[in-house]
């Protein structure tokens, strides 16, 4: 069932930020750590923090890729040089391993997911979900997943991925999810068109699908879907989605970030103008969007009153 109302005008991002950033090279994905984050660059991953005007700790990774997670005192990322997953020590910002998964989409539109004790990614096109120990940095486990599965996300106790649904050139596409107990697909959950992104919070999954620019809401109670959420200008390639601070945000190269309220399943809030593609993620009561096409990243306050 689609919901359209009408939209609010775009917000200045500019005038709005709490902080910009500019940085040099092609910074793109995120993971909160603290108030600040990590970010993804051309050949390192930086910490930044919103009252520094340069990166606080920079470590080299060949060709970091896609969205990374924090665990175990460490961050890990994809490498789509080594097509396999590297892991760094969050503190000291020294480089530890890289663990030889191999990777689903080598291109980087992909996601890393930690929960349950370990790291997970999507590491084979025609269907592998792969479980990393942090213990030993060893695999597991690989998981029989649909093919065309590049995005993981974790929560309310499970592994969720997106499949594209044939390699997302036409079709509907679908949200798994993996019981990490029994390590197994338990649910399969028809979504919109080509799902990538995904996230876990403000009491739901939510996916960006960019084969219509809409964003479905599933329920893991029931594992169905229960809202499908028209964004505009969220329609095509790129784009990220992140759920906190009582918004789902959604990040988009036709505009650049979207608030819905999931109270109402409505867009809450616009910011502009567009800026080519980027992510966002949230970290405590901050909300970090970047672009690198034009080497920006901005840090915007959480509501006052999200849920009013």
């Amino acid at each position: 069932m689609w919901y359209h109302t009408a939209m609010p005008p775009a917000i200045d991002i500019e005038r709005h930020a709490r902080a910009t950033l500019t940085i040099a090279g092609s910074a793109d994905f995120l993971v909160a750590d603290g108030a600040g984050v990590w970010v993804t660059n051309e050949d390192r991953v930086e910490k930044l923090r919103r009252d520094r005007a340069r990166p606080v700790e920079s470590v080299r990774v060949a060709h970091p890729c896609g969205g990374m997670a924090l665990a175990a005192g460490s961050v890990w990322v994809a490498s789509c040089r080594d097509l396999g997953l590297c892991r760094f020590d969050a503190r000291t910002a020294l480089l530890e391993t890289t663990i030889p998964t191999g990777l689903a989409d080598p291109a980087g539109e992909l996601s890393v997911a930690a929960g349950a004790g370990s790291i997970w990614v999507l590491s084979d096109r025609s269907g592998v979900l792969s479980r990393v120990d942090p213990n030993t940095n060893a695999i597991v486990a690989r998981i029989p997943v649909a093919p065309f599965s590049y995005a993981a996300v974790f929560g309310f106790g499970s592994v969720w991925i997106t499949n594209t649904g044939r390699d997302g050139k036409r079709g509907r596409g679908s949200v798994q999810r993996i019981d990490p107990r029994i390590q197994q697909v338990v649910a399969t959950i028809p979504v919109g068109p080509v799902p990538r992104f995904l996230a876990a919070g403000e009491g739901a999954v939510w996916t960006l699908n960019q084969g219509d620019g809409s964003v479905s809401r599933i329920n893991p109670a029931t594992n169905r879907l229960v809202k499908t959420i028209k964004v505009p200008g969220a329609k095509g390639t790129g784009g990220d989605i992140a759920a906190g601070a009582g918004r789902v945000w959604v990040r988009a190269t036709h505009a650049l970030l979207s608030a819905i309220d999931p109270r109402t399943n409505t867009v809450k809030a616009r910011y502009g103008p567009p800026s080519g593609s980027g992510a966002v993620r949230v970290a405590g009561r901050w909300i970090w969007v970047t672009a690198h096409d034009v080497r920006k990243v901005w840090v915007l306050a959480a509501p006052t009153h999200p849920n009013g």
